[in-house]
């Protein structure tokens, strides 16, 4: 058995319809080097019944390492994301969107970089690579490649998708980092926070893309750009943190 364990954060709202397709699919992976893994579930008090689905799959799936947290009130992704950090037990970190937009078998593209002791922080692009990439809104890439832009500007990083969903971070780093946004801020700000920390080896590696429509779930909407900009501009010049991270476990 490996000495490694994979944290799978799931946060999750309103995803009953497709909570547990995708922790079929996460449970289905076969990770390289016999990564083990563990899901954490961070329900941000879903109103269907997407805590009736993990129930589901855990009986379905009584083997399955999984831990089920429930918001008492409706906090947002980012505090949903904070709760299932503190929770994690594993040496790595992933972050997986509840929707099927994101497909857990690119985990092992990420992982590679982490496995051969080269990266502490690895992010899954949409915009570079050969995977299939659902076509759909056109401004949303423009804003996409937009608060990249802005973001590696002051971070001094060349990320190609700086608002991917897909994260992975060794544990121990991403735990120290002191993160504060609610919302879909969380990836401007943990962007900035991790880009200063003192040492840190950050890779990218291109991944598949199964967008959906706002038809079939998707939540973020242009408010959520403008919160971006902000939290880019925050993080980077106005607020920008002096907490001491240690890489070194």
């Amino acid at each position: 058995m490996s000495q490694y364990l994979l944290s799978v954060i799931i946060p999750a709202y309103n995803e009953e319809r497709y909570i547990y397709d995708i922790l079929e699919r996460v449970q289905a992976v076969s990770l390289a080097g016999d990564v083990q893994k563990e899901l954490v579930v961070v329900d941000d008090f879903s109103k269907d019944d997407t805590g009736g689905e993990v129930a589901r799959f855990q009986a379905a799936y009584p083997n399955v390492k999984l831990q089920y947290v429930r918001h008492e009130v409706n906090k947002g992704k980012g505090a949903a994301l904070r709760t299932g950090i503190q929770k994690a037990s594993g040496d790595f970190t992933i972050i997986q969107d509840a929707d099927l937009e994101y497909n857990p078998e690119e985990y092992n593209r990420l992982l590679k970089p982490m496995l051969q002791g080269v990266a502490d922080v690895v992010y899954g692009s949409r915009f570079m690579g050969d995977g299939p990439h659902r076509i759909l809104f056109f401004w949303h890439t423009i804003g996409n490649k937009f608060l990249t832009f802005l973001s590696n500007a002051l971070t001094n990083l060349n990320l190609t998708d700086m608002e991917t969903c897909y994260k992975l971070f060794r544990s121990h780093i991403i735990k120290q980092i002191d993160l504060k946004e609610n919302r879909f801020g969380f990836e401007p700000e943990v962007t900035a926070k991790i880009s200063r920390v003192p040492g840190i080896r950050i890779y990218e590696v291109g991944i598949a893309y199964y967008g959906r429509t706002y038809a079939e779930g998707k939540k973020i909407n242009y408010k959520d750009g403008f919160r971006a900009i902000y939290c880019i501009l925050k993080y980077n010049i106005f607020s920008r943190q002096k907490k001491t991270v240690d890489i070194n476990k």
